[in-house]
């Protein structure tokens, strides 16, 4: 049964793609041997994307596909088992209507189970700017839940990425400023994503169920201090108002995705990213520490640089 990613282009959909085929190559023993039974089931994949030329080798099947065009969906989706709907990011226009015709498109080509990736929150966000985006998840959540197809809606942690990024920018001036305050936030990395979206894709023991894919939740000042640890550097916490984030913001990111992240930190301020993790029950495995997150990430980053 053939699994497709779509936005296999992006961050996530490639790292979901890249996961996918490593549990489906030929698998060996830590001697080398090969694991009993074990044969490449590789053939198995297909990356869809927009430009599918930004693939380069990819190693498996690409086709092309616009969630703005309900007809190329669903001749990309022909022949597919399993869809890991990599949710549109802010700023491309109607999401919501985006979103339904990569479902429509599913339906109609006789797909059976779609896995979203969403985004967490317990629903205090809905009292914050963050609001907009987070109902345009909850709408992908309830369009999907009403399609007839097996459904899975997993709502994805703050990826740690982003701000351990900002605090290493941060060093220059010895200052990390945000209005998160002293809410605690549960984040993870694409990688780990990567490895429960591929464990919810090739197994059915979570269908139908919404799901948080989250490490542990820390404050922003903790996070701040690990990440000083970690990569030796001697940065502060200091919180602003949400004015001031917008105000900041606003010239270089446009005032809707500006918006939106002044919200995502409103969120984190007022606990609504403090939620519990399905990690474990999807991956088999517990999400990794923090500090060994924060590590990778810190390697990757000074690695490209």
């Amino acid at each position: 049964m053939k699994i497709a990613i779509t936005a296999a282009s992006g961050h996530l959909g490639l790292a979901i793609l890249n996961e996918l085929k490593r549990l489906l190559e030929v698998q060996y023993t830590p001697q080398g041997e090969l694991v009993e039974g074990s044969e490449d089931q590789t053939s198995r994949l297909v990356a869809i994307a927009r430009d599918p030329s930004k693939l380069g080798d990819s190693g498996v099947e690409v086709r092309q596909g616009d969630y703005g065009s309900v007809e190329q969906m669903q001749q990309a989706f022909a022949g597919i088992d399993t869809v890991v709907l990599i949710s549109a990011p802010a700023g491309v226009g109607d999401r919501v209507a985006l979103h339904r015709n990569v479902i429509k498109a599913a339906v109609a080509a006789g797909v059976r189970k779609v896995i979203y990736t969403s985004v967490i929150g317990n629903g205090d966000e809905m009292q914050t700017m963050y609001a907009p985006m987070a109902e345009v998840n909850r709408q992908a959540e309830q369009d999907l839940q009403q399609s007839g197809l097996t459904w899975i809606a997993a709502r994805n942690g703050l990826y740690l990425e982003f701000d351990v990024a900002h605090i290493l920018n941060a060093a220059a001036d010895g200052v990390f400023r945000n209005n998160g305050g002293d809410g605690y936030c549960a984040y993870i990395t694409r990688n780990e994503l990567a490895l429960a979206f591929a464990r919810l894709a090739l197994a059915d023991h979570c269908d139908n169920r919404v799901l948080n894919l989250v490490g542990d939740a820390y404050t922003q000042e903790q996070l701040v201090d690990m990440v000083n640890r970690c990569a030796g550097i001697n940065v502060r916490y200091e919180m602003s108002s949400d004015e001031e984030c917008l105000a900041k913001m606003t010239p270089v990111r446009g005032a809707e995705v500006a918006g939106m992240l002044t919200g995502c930190y409103q969120a984190i301020r007022n606990g609504a990213f403090d939620v519990p993790s399905d990690f474990e029950e999807i991956a088999g495995i517990g999400c990794k520490p923090m500090q060994l997150m924060i590590a990778e990430v810190v390697a990757g980053i000074r690695a490209s640089t």
